[in-house]
């Protein structure tokens, strides 16, 4: 399978991340039937959804955002390191608030 077809937010997704979507699927999407296999409460497994939910409409809106489109082109053509566009990328975000808080 090739990585150009797969959403960015997916490939930012962790391990744990991509088990739980998966086990949301297979519970037809049920939080309910999902506390149970977790054995926890269904508040639990909510905030547990929502903050994913965040996780992937962040990187949603960083795919489609200008300034983090140039510094991703400017990454691409070597003008500047990649440790660099991380970091700018990620202040950037912070200034527009859109970072997932734990």
């Amino acid at each position: 399978m090739e990585n150009e077809n797969i959403p960015r937010w997916f490939l930012e997704l962790n391990d744990d991340e991509i088990k739980f979507v998966k086990n949301f699927l297979l519970a037809s999407g049920s939080i309910k039937e999902l506390a149970g296999k977790y054995s926890t409460s269904y508040p639990t497994i909510r905030k547990k959804l929502d903050k994913l939910i965040q996780k992937i409409q962040v990187n949603e809106r960083k795919d489609n955002d200008t300034v983090v489109k140039l510094i991703n082109q400017l990454e691409e053509e070597g003008k500047i390191d990649q440790e660099i566009a991380k970091t700018v990328v990620l202040e950037y975000s912070k200034s527009l608030n859109c970072l997932i808080i734990d």
